[in-house]
């Protein structure tokens, strides 16, 4: 991601006579010094057809660890089918003139459906072997390509041009779906009459220029589903609308939009989490933005400081047809906030907008770039030059500490740095690198001077104040080493880190080619086994420091945390920042003030994080979080209470709040090859925990809360209509719930393999507690239990008298669907169904399937075959069961009916209620043949986890607390629950007792 100062004016036409190139100026003048590196050997003329040699440079650029780099000389090269960019590799333009990929006009392939010039590709994430999902955009059809997926990283093109001749309206210029420590910088794509410039997009992009086509970025979600952040950016001409995505969580900074009938358009049907600092709209004739799916949790729409001109209208909301109109032909938006907004602490959101609107004289000019500009070549020192080694055995300190002390810019090619003891960087020291996989600087294990007790000793360490640069370089503080921290920065707020990644994680190559845990242990505590939580901070911001953080990843396990910001005021501004992986914390804050945060994405992962939080702040205030996802993987097995904790801070501003734990696939089974979605049971339970106050917040999903200064007066909470009693307490987690005829709880403590019993003449009771792994309950008509297990290749079903002998259980075997009979159908309380990393786009109409579309069509596709229970009372559809992986006895299985928290049961015609997590929605549906749910109609916009229907027709939804509904779906209470409520169903002697299931305990209300 180089400077953009040696751009120059941008051509408004070319042709081949006048070669595309020269309408943009090379931030690559010369190819950097670079012996790994592939360079492309073509022609570049703009006339022979360079595909071929293009493609043999890519394919040939991966290295050992699966890594590379590959230049591609000036010129213009054309292409006539789909290049493929492997995993890992990055591609940058270099020589005294941008060069430029052409699809010259009229291209065979690039007319019908979408068609892409550029696919970055993916590995076998999982190790499936097949491709299950090939990518359809490619040229010629009939090439497998497997798509970049959440373990695709590193990848990325820099310092080339796209051009799209006449045409070619199917084409799209690059794929780029991708996860962390990707991206795409200082391109123009030139696109005429094409469909777009970027067809599915991810991570960052940065210095990017638009011109013509119907649309610049037509996106969907990102590979992770995390964020995708825009940088310093333009679009110019488009048709259509500039941008058209949805779910993608896009973060705009520095944009600027013009002369196109809609900036940014969500599609129809759908939500998304978007923000904008400082975005400028320019003859916008329809609108600056269109915003669908209003009322939705989901739908989190944000701005601050957007400027427009000959812009009549801001805002324009699709379904409703609302406009937030302009001030004046000039006007500023200092602020703007559309979707579910909480009051304060404690409080429940209702849906609501601020704009502040205020007309200008005229517009002022556009800001300074969020990312400040390398320095030029020229002036860059190659250190190989000055004897440092970076074969990953001779240690390198001493060099590498005097080239700081004698030359400022340092260019470091691709090697291992071995580093034992700390670098102090000049005040303006710049270090920079063009890939940090394999351009790292390292510790080795169980090095001397980091070992024992003491103080942090980083690997680099910039001086108060100073105004530095890193960029493009790893950091790996190694396994065993207690004093280690990667970076000790206390540099200005004029300084900068980008395209830096804190070693440890996934797409970790190391220096001794071990893998990550080959030191590990065997104490029986995790945590010590892995060394986890044995390291100072991975980045350690402190003693004034601040500054500009973009496209950084710290995942190390080893360190305490990934980012800990302390004792500063200065400045500091994050750009789509992924801190992941670590037994505590993954972001702490302690006395910190004027920071924001942009596209913060955390982690936590099945074996590191299942006490982890995302986010400690403490001792701060004035902060922004805006687009901030805290997420939990779909395999963790813990509860955890809180995803952030603030401990006596205030005046902090949430955005654009996501707090989820769900995800998608793609996998082969004998069942066929498909994407498939999944959900876990443990996302965080509340958004936000004041530790000082003493007050959360349930809502995992809004668009605003403010939480003010610290002696400001909380309004106080209306009560719940209807008081709760807790009945038991001291589980891991419960769910998967059934009442028998006489109205006793049947219920699972999944992590123990329990099954109990409560009623309320004989209290708790233990009713199995064998190894079959029960997920889910249900009753039949003679009382016994029909129990879901996830034991077995394919998961299975057995029957069990909850009175009979302990030794006792029928299995069930599968059988084809009955299409009549009398048994009562289950179907799962809550789906989970998004249709993730699958093109949506219909080729034929360029419309996406909404999300109701594919739940309404999967809930409504039958199933062949069904559990059925002995006495023919019951019927559980055999939902299809898929794992993550090759199949073996540890994978991780999934299904509609394993990943609910229950399930609910009616005869065929019969009006059932469900949730849709994926859109928080509540459905009445009505249960059809072969275990299908129809004619599928949105009842409330909450849901989640669970629904209960009352003997009056009354509707009760659990999310966050429980929401009380009348038949006609207005909301008429709420009962409020000491924990986030999983699931609740009616039971009592007289069917009148809601039992409501949290993770670790039992409560029961009477409404």
């Amino acid at each position: 991601m180089i400077a953009r100062s040696m751009i120059a004016a941008l051509l408004a036409a070319t042709t081949l006579a006048t070669p595309a190139w020269a309408a943009t100026v090379s931030v690559f003048p010369v190819a950097p010094e670079e012996p790994t590196a592939v360079t492309v050997q073509a022609s570049g003329d703009g006339r022979a057809d360079d595909s071929a040699a293009i493609q043999q440079a890519l394919d040939q650029a991966r290295d050992k660890t699966g890594h590379g780099i590959v230049f591609l000389p000036s010129g213009t090269y054309r292409i006539s089918r789909t290049l493929v960019v492997p995993a890992g590799v990055r591609v940058y333009g270099v020589g005294p003139t941008r060069p430029v990929i052409l699809l010259s006009p009229n291209t065979p392939g690039f007319q019908k459906g979408v068609s892409t010039m550029i696919v970055f590709g993916g590995g076998d994430q999982y190790r499936v072997g097949q491709v299950p999902v090939p990518v359809p955009t490619v040229v010629p059809r009939d090439k497998v390509v497997r798509d970049a997926n959440s373990g695709t990283f590193y990848s990325s093109m820099s310092n080339v041009d796209i051009e799209i001749g006449a045409g070619n309206p199917a084409a799209a210029g690059v794929r780029f779906r991708m996860a962390q420590h990707a991206f795409l910088s200082h391109m123009e794509f030139r696109l005429g009459t094409a469909f777009a410039g970027v067809y599915q997009a991810g991570n960052v992009m940065e210095n990017i220029h638009f011109q013509g086509g119907r649309y610049g970025i037509v996106t969907e979600k990102t590979s992770p589903a995390w964020q995708f952040t825009l940088l310093d950016s333009s679009f110019d001409g488009q048709s259509q609308a500039a941008i058209r995505e949805h779910e993608v969580d896009l973060t705009l900074v520095n944009v600027a939009i013009r002369n196109t009938p809609v900036g940014i358009e969500i599609d129809r049907g759908y939500s998304d989490s978007l923000w904008g600092k400082d975005v400028r709209f320019e003859n916008i004739s329809k609108a600056g933005v269109v915003i669908s799916n209003e009322k939705n949790v989901f739908t989190q729409i944000g701005f601050d400081n957007a400027l427009a001109v000959n812009s009549p209208v801001f805002a324009r909301f699709r379904d409703s047809g609302r406009t937030i109109d302009g001030k004046g032909n000039a006007y500023k938006v200092a602020s703007f906030s559309y979707g579910l907004a909480i009051p304060d602490l404690g409080h429940t959101g209702d849906y609501r907008t601020d704009a502040d609107i205020q007309a200008l004289p005229a517009m002022p000019a556009r800001r300074a770039p969020a990312i400040r500009d390398l320095p030029a070549m020229a002036d860059w020192v190659n250190v190989r030059s000055l004897g440092i080694m970076g074969d990953g055995k001779a240690d390198d300190t001493a060099a590498i500490q005097k080239a700081i002390d004698t030359h400022r810019i340092l260019y470091f090619p691709v090697g291992f740095y071995k580093v034992t003891n700390r670098l102090t960087l000049r005040p303006d020291s710049i270090l920079i690198g063009l890939h940090p996989a394999i351009t790292q600087l390292y510790i080795p294990d169980d090095n001397p001077a980091h070992a024992g007790l003491g103080p942090v000793l980083p690997i680099l360490e910039s001086p108060r104040g100073g105004d530095n640069i890193l960029s493009g370089l790893g950091l790996f503080t190694g396994r065993v080493n207690p004093r280690a921290s990667a970076l000790l920065w206390r540099s200005g707020e004029t300084s900068l880190v980008e395209d830096v990644k804190i070693m440890g994680g996934g797409g970790t190559p190391t220096a001794d080619g071990k893998m990550l845990g080959a030191l590990r242990v065997n104490t029986g505590d995790p945590v010590t086994d892995g060394r986890l939580d044995a390291q100072y901070p991975s980045i350690w911001v402190t003693d004034g420091g601040g500054g500009t953080f973009a496209n950084v990843w710290s995942p190390n396990s080893f360190a305490q945390s990934g980012l800990h910001v302390t004792n500063t005021s200065t400045p500091g501004h994050v750009y789509e920042m992924s801190v992941e992986h670590h037994a505590r914390n993954e972001i702490v804050l302690d006395n910190v003030q004027n920071w924001e945060f942009l596209a913060p994405q955390t982690e936590q992962e099945v074996d590191d994080g299942p006490d982890a939080i995302s986010l400690d702040i403490r001792n701060s205030n004035n902060l922004l979080f805006a687009n901030y996802h805290g997420y939990r993987v779909t395999r963790t097995y813990a509860p955890e209470k809180s995803a952030v904790k603030l401990t006596n801070s205030s005046d902090i501003r949430f955005r654009n709040v996501h707090i989820n734990a769900e995800s998608g696939f793609a996998t082969c089974d004998d069942g066929g090859c498909g994407t498939f979605l999944r959900a876990s049971k443990y996302p965080f339970d509340n958004a936000i925990e004041d530790v000082t106050a003493r007050r959360f917040v349930r809502e995992r999903e809004f668009a605003s809360l403010n939480i003010g200064a610290a002696d400001r007066t909380i309004p106080p909470v209306s009560p719940g209509s209807t008081p709760v009693e807790k009945l038991e307490d001291g589980f891991w987690s419960i769910s998967g719930a059934a009442v028998d005829a006489q109205g006793a709880l049947y219920f699972i403590d999944r992590r123990f393999q329990r099954i109990h019993r409560w009623s309320e003449a004989r209290g708790l009771e233990i009713v199995r507690d064998q190894a079959l792994d029960p997920v889910n309950l249900a009753i039949d008509g003679s009382g016994h239990l029909l129990v879901l297990s996830s034991l077995g290749p394919k998961a299975g079903v057995y029957s069990i008298d909850p009175n009979g002998p302990p030794d006792r259980m029928t299995l069930i075997q599968p059988t084809p669907t009955r299409t009549k009979g009398a048994a009562r159908t289950l179907l799962p309380v809550n789906w989970w169904n998004n249709g993730e990393f699958r093109d949506q786009l219909d080729p034929k109409t360029y419309q996406f399937t909404t999300l109701a579309e594919m739940f309404a069509r999967d809930a409504g596709t039958p199933k062949a075959r069904e559990y059925l229970s002995p006495d023919g009372s019951l019927a559980l559809p055999a939902f299809r069961v898929w794992q993550q992986g090759p199949v073996d006895h540890v994978g991780w299985r999934w299904s509609d009916s394993l990943n609910a928290n229950g399930l609910v049961g009616g005869k065929l015609g019969d009006r059932l209620f469900v949730t849709n997590g994926s859109e928080n929605i509540t459905y009445s549906g009505t249960v059809g043949a072969g275990g299908t749910l129809t004619k599928l109609k949105p009842f409330a916009n909450r849901g989640g986890e669970s629904v209960a229907v009352d003997g009056q027709g009354r509707v009760y939804v659990a999310n966050g607390q429980i929401f009380v509904y009348g038949a006609d779906g207005q909301e008429t209470g709420r009962i409020d629950v000491p924990e986030r409520p999983l699931q609740i169903l009616f039971g009592g002697p007289d069917k009148r007792t809601l039992f409501i299931l949290t993770h670790h305990a039992l409560y029961a209300a009477r409404p």
